[in-house]
């Protein structure tokens, strides 16, 4: 459910041995040309580290004009900033050129871009392990700023005083985290201070920035690590409060062995991290926001816990943090209707065959699972009803789940109906008789529908 299966890992590796033949045409192709050219950032500090990159940025000594020049099919998404999109083989790469930048004037975006050489470019930088640049003919690495130390240690460190750099781009906080976990490396300490101290001015980023960095976080390894780091770091607090508020609130032993909502939050991540690489994001979203409601709902009397309408309350609250984090109108109902149906596995084996068929139909249904067991292992570890949902879809064919529909609304008119609100009505109760198995063809259906609801047959 959560492991990617073979066949999509060997496509992968295809396309990224694809992707990297592409960056090596692009930098011989500026050498060639007479200029200076480098693969730098992220994709130098995974090939040091032995992993595939996701992608490939290039900083070269020609202009933004030059590169155009050399690279017909390409884009000047940033020439402002010296970075133009070039395409090879259907793949985008950033190829900017040498470059520093001076005043940063709203926590995001220099004032001022000036052209310059290869150690000037490093320095502006976020991160030691992003300052690598790497000559891929040859296979040296140029480093600056310490980053293979860095690597071998296996810390973040800012580029400089961790303080200017924040200061200068205040998302590079929620990247340090992101960073750290997905490579499970640590903060240095004055890295961490300098968050600690500077965590508010995350509110300058726009939303959607933040929404995409906290969603690569959670849907990738790491996750766990990341979100102890974001409360450490005092971001949680700031941009999630309602899974802040989450620690300490207890469960009933029986059912949550494992402590209380964060907990038993942090441990479903823990169960993806164990089993897999990365899962949809909305899943992701939905793990972390699946329980929030709890904080509010809780309640206790003789000693017993109850969180009594705990699934509503998180869907209203979910609903409100994908609302502040400007998720897509898709994307929200997704994540939703995983908080809002994931208690209703605990009636599945008492549900009516119509009920059940509808259940295990509704879009989706995958992540519905995949949801309800983690849910189960973080918690009490009995996944008695996931694996009946797979029995019964198991022995259901889709016709049996979808069957086709045996009379419509111009049918009900022929017969002499009035169309209005009771078609609904007639039309779901032949479809239950058809997921019952009380009906199996057209005259069938009439029958039943003039028993029920002759008398509305207009004169």
């Amino acid at each position: 459910m959560i492991v990617q299966p073979e066949e999509y890992k060997e496509v992968t590796d295809q396309k990224k041995d694809r992707l990297k033949e592409g960056a090596l045409h692009i930098v011989r192709t500026l050498k060639t040309a007479g200029y200076e050219a480098y693969f730098v950032g992220g994709c130098v500090r995974d090939l040091v580290m032995d992993r595939s990159p996701d992608d490939y940025d290039i900083v070269t000594s020609a202009s933004p004009e030059e590169i155009q020049s050399l690279f017909p099919h390409s884009v000047a998404v940033g020439a402002r900033f010296g970075v133009i999109l070039v395409i090879v083989d259907g793949f985008s790469y950033e190829v900017a050129t040498f470059r520093k930048e001076e005043n940063y004037f709203d926590g995001r975006h220099p004032s001022r871009v000036l052209f310059a050489g290869l150690q000037e470019d490093v320095m502006r930088r976020d991160f030691t392990i992003n300052g690598l640049a790497m000559n891929p003919d040859s296979g040296e690495i140029i480093d600056y700023v310490g980053g293979l130390e860095d690597i071998k240690v296996r810390v973040i460190k800012t580029i400089g005083p961790p303080a200017l750099r924040f200061a200068e781009d205040h998302l590079r906080m929620l990247r340090a985290v992101r960073l750290a976990a997905q490579l499970d490396f640590s903060i240095e300490t004055e890295t961490q201070a300098a968050i600690n101290l500077q965590v508010k001015q995350i509110h300058r980023i726009s939303a959607e920035r933040i929404r995409e960095e906290l969603s690569k976080m959670l849907a990738r390894s790491g996750a766990k690590k990341g979100l102890l780091l974001l409360r450490d770091t005092g971001l949680m607090e700031e941009l999630l409060p309602e899974v802040f508020a989450l620690q300490g609130v207890e469960q009933p032993r029986e059912f949550h062995p494992e402590g209380d909502v964060f907990t038993h939050t942090i441990l479903m991540f823990d169960f993806v991290e164990r089993e897999g690489k990365e899962i949809d994001r909305r899943l992701a979203w939905a793990v972390l926001l699946h329980d929030i409601g709890k904080a509010k709902t809780r309640s206790e009397k003789d000693g017993r816990i109850r969180f009594y309408g705990h699934e509503r309350e998180s869907v209203e609250m979910a609903d409100r943090i994908m609302e502040r984090l400007r998720f897509s109108n898709d994307d929200r109902a997704v994540v939703l209707a995983l908080i809002r149906h994931h208690m209703d596995f605990l009636q599945v084996k008492a549900m009516a065959p119509k009920n059940l068929k509808r259940f295990l139909r509704m879009p989706n249904f995958e992540l519905h699972l995949a949801l309800q067991r983690l849910d189960c292992l973080a918690s009490h570890g009995n996944l008695d009803n996931y694996y009946y949902c797979l029995e019964v879809m198991n022995s259901l064919t889709q016709e049996d789940l979808r069957p086709p529909r045996m009379i419509t609304g111009r049918d009900l008119i022929s017969w002499g109906f009035t169309p209005g609100p009771l078609f609904g009505e007639i039309l779901k109760e032949i479809e239950d008789a058809q997921l019952e198995g009380k009906i199996s063809n057209r005259e069938e259906a009439k029958a039943l529908v003039m028993e029920k609801w002759g008398d509305k047959v207009s004169p």
